[in-house]
């Protein structure tokens, strides 16, 4: 099993939370990015905020509610964690978001359930067991074995061309390098058409969405590190027109400035979902 490559689009509550990450056994890699597991447990009257610019991609998520695919996000989100509570998450790589839905665009920035009732109850009964190494095992397994079962059952020929748009993320991820849709075309040696088609089918996101997030979670990643970073070379650095262009683009998806969401105390590296502020 190899280690977790991300941290991005997965739970980190913080203070009163235990977030255990791992990653994805070779024979699902292709399908499955790596695992996540939160568990919070907050006093009564207390709350925790997390500000979240969650990874580009989908999730599979198990919670005491049932099971949803929740799908990659546009902009920052809110979500508030009270009492006590848990979730199993997968996030899936490309080729394996067309396991568990046809049309990915349709879950941008929302989510929808699932019906897999025999799996949301064996993975309850796991998550009861004292052991955490034990629940976590359980649950982990159960979760694998589910997104196991629905590749076994899909078109080979669907897998394969979920290969070609892990590599489309892979190549985004790699860095700055690669800035325009056309770029990433000649990298994969297809057509940009062939490129939108494969980032609305795999993704739900358009290739140049996925590259201004991509930049936009890096600059994020840069300024939270080194709040008095010269934000006008950065943004030459990440391909933005100029420092005003970065700067717009944190206002859109963020709400601050980027020297405002390096002040704040809920900032965090975008997508970990660990910016926590509690409340009483």
């Amino acid at each position: 099993m190899s280690e977790p490559s991300t941290t991005r689009g997965h739970l980190t509550p913080g203070a009163g939370a235990v977030v255990t990450r791992r990653g994805a056994p070779d024979d699902v890699a292709a399908l499955v990015r790596q695992l996540w597991l939160p568990e919070w447990s907050l006093p009564a009257g207390e709350s925790a905020e997390q500000l979240v610019l969650g990874y580009p991609a989908s999730n599979l998520v198990v919670e005491p509610a049932g099971v949803a695919l929740h799908g990659p996000t546009t902009r920052a989100s809110t979500r508030v964690l009270t009492g006590t509570g848990w979730a199993v998450g997968a996030l899936l790589r490309p080729a394996g978001v067309l396991l568990f839905t046809e049309r990915p665009a349709q879950l941008l920035d929302g989510s929808a359930p699932l019906a897999a009732g025999a799996l949301h109850e064996r993975v309850v009964r796991a998550m009861a067991e004292e052991d955490p190494r034990a629940r976590h095992d359980r649950a982990v397994g159960l979760l694998l074995d589910h997104v196991r079962e629905r590749a076994a059952a899909a078109d080979p020929g669907l897998l394969e061309e979920g290969l070609l748009a892990n590599r489309l993320v892979d190549l985004v991820e790699a860095g700055p390098e690669e800035r325009t849709p056309a770029g990433l075309a000649r990298r994969l040696h297809v057509s940009e058409r062939t490129l939108q088609r494969l980032a609305a089918r795999f993704v739900g996101m358009p290739p140049g969405l996925l590259l201004r997030r991509r930049r936009l979670q890096e600059a994020a990643e840069r300024v939270r590190a080194d709040p008095g970073l010269d934000l006008g070379a950065l943004a030459a650095e990440l391909g933005f027109a100029d420092q005003s262009h970065l700067t717009r683009e944190f206002r859109t998806v963020l709400g601050t400035t980027p020297r405002g969401y390096a002040r704040s105390p809920r900032g965090s590296p975008p997508g970990d979902r660990g910016a926590v502020r509690s409340r009483r």
